[in-house]
């Protein structure tokens, strides 16, 4: 068993589906991550000729085989390439229902121009599928993005991504009314986290994989973690949720007293 101890339990993110089985960002990675119970899942998408598409680079050659610009790709050919894993590029609706209401879904926007089409096609699907919006949260490092989809679709939460410290911390943010607030871990201190909580921001914290770095993210308060290893922290959440470990651990924020985290 690892020596390694959470102060509290953090939120479990399934970074771009977390698997080391398949490739990122597909199908079967997220299945992975949802039959092992993970609380979140985050996907990137991209606006490819009136396409929502499903991966993470900009360029080709590395999740994706070929070489060139993803935005000089036609949608359909992109979608005939053959991954790494066996698997092909997913479309958002794809994803959507595949995960439906199993976990909270993090869709990060990539490409400059996807909001409305994002916005668009989430309401279908939740309308269509009595589904609720709360399943949902909606990030980008594009905040004038964040603030598009704010307009259309507000009812959906938003997260901030950030790669280094802002020179106010999370002051400045407060237009997009965001629900989260998501640093790096190469850019993170007590301070940052304090003061994006006391904006009203849960602290979402990318991409965490060792075990120590666990462990010191659940040091500093943040809420939850984006980990390309979704089973380190679940067992680490696990341990510190038993009976021997019970009284350094605190509460989870769970507003229904269940054993996934809540992000509501």
């Amino acid at each position: 068993m690892t020596d390694t101890l959470l102060a509290k339990p953090l939120l479990c993110i399934a970074h771009r589906g977390g698997s080391q089985q398949f490739s990122e960002n597909t199908l079967a990675a997220f299945e992975e991550s949802l039959n092992i119970g993970v609380d979140a899942i985050e996907l990137d998408v991209w606006n490819l000729g009136g396409e929502l598409l499903i991966t993470h680079d900009r360029r080709l050659g590395k999740t994706l085989p070929g070489q060139g610009r993803l935005i000089d790709q036609h949608p359909q050919q992109l979608k005939e390439l053959i991954l790494a894993c066996g698997n092909r590029i997913a479309t958002l609706t794809e994803a959507l229902q595949l995960i439906g209401d199993r976990a909270t879904l993090n869709i990060e926007l990539k490409s400059p121009d996807c909001a409305d089409l994002v916005a668009d096609t989430l309401e279908m699907f939740v309308r269509d599928n009595d589904l609720s919006f709360e399943h949902y949260v909606v990030s980008s490092f594009d905040h004038r993005q964040l603030y598009e989809f704010k307009q259309h679709l507000p009812q959906v939460k938003r997260g901030i991504l950030v790669e280094g410290i802002p020179l106010h911390y999370a002051t400045g943010f407060d237009e997009l009314e965001a629900y989260s607030f998501h640093p790096s871990i190469n850019f993170i201190n007590a301070d940052l986290v304090s003061d994006a909580q006391r904006h009203g921001f849960k602290v979402w914290t990318y991409t965490v994989n060792e075990e120590d770095d666990m462990q010191l993210m659940s040091e500093l308060g943040v809420d939850g973690i984006f980990t390309d290893y979704p089973k380190r922290l679940m067992n680490l959440n696990a341990q510190c949720l038993s009976s021997s470990a019970a009284a350094s651990c605190g509460d989870i924020d769970n507003d229904n007293d269940q054993d996934k985290i809540s992000v509501s």
